[in-house]
């Protein structure tokens, strides 16, 4: 069978499958290897770290979490522009047959490139901690969410959530029914949205991201090393905003609702050393002066506050620094974050 006539049969039985991907997951067996049982064991690591009943709900929410069956996405060879079987298959035969496949499994579904959701604990605890102790019925706005699990926990905690990536990929993976909209919970149910392109750039994305947002957060994605790198880095690995520092700023004033939060969090590795290359992700502090936040009429709460030994206690949980390529967490895990309040 040529390429081409596999790309056309793959197609047609992914689309016929595609409605149904998604299933309530169950509680895992003891030698159940799915992602979503994986999540649920590392949930239940994170328990003794959870001090917050926000945290606790969260990670409890794991056992809402559905299984999701393989999915195969179509791409161009630049890997720029991907589609699901379902919008693939409705393509042009000509475009049809220049694309390649891949096929994505419930592991790549939750982690994506990034890792487990979970990892959004220390924000979370740290927002409790500072009084957002929950998200029922709270609009949150995920800029940079690499993932969709912690968008789907929150959800099923109340919350409204809105996700935006610019990743082609992210778009076409979560495309298909049940990936987004109501999201039921045990107890209370939310919304999920996902937007594809630059905020605020995009006039699009920041009217359908909206107004009186309560929180604004971003995980590893606000890094002073994406946004002004110290030496020259490749385009593709830099967040490109698309406007100054200051209107950027002036955007999430203007989105939140009174008495809303910014919270920036971020892991990173140790800087390169002397010799090595420059590791723009190693930099993970706030990309925009604190002078700027309060001329934009934040209060600032804590500006890049250390949060390394939590971070590591949470790494040493998820397993880490164990494996075949453990993590000295000690010396190659630093985390920071930054939050912000718009005045009531």
């Amino acid at each position: 069978m040529t390429i081409r006539r596999s790309v056309a049969v793959v197609l047609a039985c992914a689309s016929l499958h595609a409605g149904g991907s998604i299933a309530r997951a169950q509680a895992p067996a003891a030698n159940d290897t799915s992602a979503v049982a994986e999540l649920r064991r590392e949930a239940q690591s994170l328990a003794p770290l959870a001090g917050s009943a926000l945290g606790r709900r969260f990670l409890a929410a794991t056992a809402t979490l559905p299984h999701v069956a393989p999915r195969t996405l179509v791409h161009d060879s630049t890997r720029t522009r991907y589609w699901s079987a379902t919008e693939a298959a409705a393509l042009p035969k000509a475009v049809r047959d220049s694309l390649l496949l891949r096929t994505l499994d419930e592991s790549f579904y939750y982690t994506t490139r990034y890792g487990s959701p979970l990892a959004y604990l220390r924000p979370l605890e740290l927002l409790a901690r500072a009084g957002f102790d929950d998200v029922a019925g709270k609009k949150i706005v995920d800029f940079g969410y690499g993932t969709v699990g912690h968008l789907r926990l929150l959800a099923g905690l109340g919350a409204e959530v809105t996700g935006i990536e610019v990743d082609p990929l992210l778009r076409a993976l979560y495309s298909e029914p049940g990936d987004q909209g109501r999201i039921v919970g045990d107890s209370a149910s939310g919304s999920l949205r996902l937007l594809n392109g630059r905020f605020p750039s995009d006039a699009g994305i920041a009217a359908a991201a909206g107004k009186g947002v309560d929180l604004f957060i971003s995980k590893n994605t606000l890094k002073n090393g994406y946004i002004h790198p110290a030496e020259e880095v490749d385009p593709r690995r830099l967040v490109h905003l698309g406007v100054s520092d200051s209107a950027y700023v002036a955007a999430l004033y203007a989105m939140l609702a009174p008495g809303g939060r910014v919270m920036i969090y971020n892991l990173c590795p140790a800087p390169a050393p002397p010799g090595k290359p420059y590791i723009p992700w190693a930099d993970g502090r706030c990309p925009f002066p604190i002078a700027m936040w309060k001329r934009a009429g934040f209060l600032v709460t804590y500006f890049d506050q250390d949060d390394s030994e939590a971070a590591r206690q949470m790494g040493h949980a998820l397993g880490w620094d164990q494996g075949e390529q453990p993590m000295k967490l000690e010396t190659d895990l630093f985390a920071s974050y930054t939050l912000l309040i718009k005045p009531k």
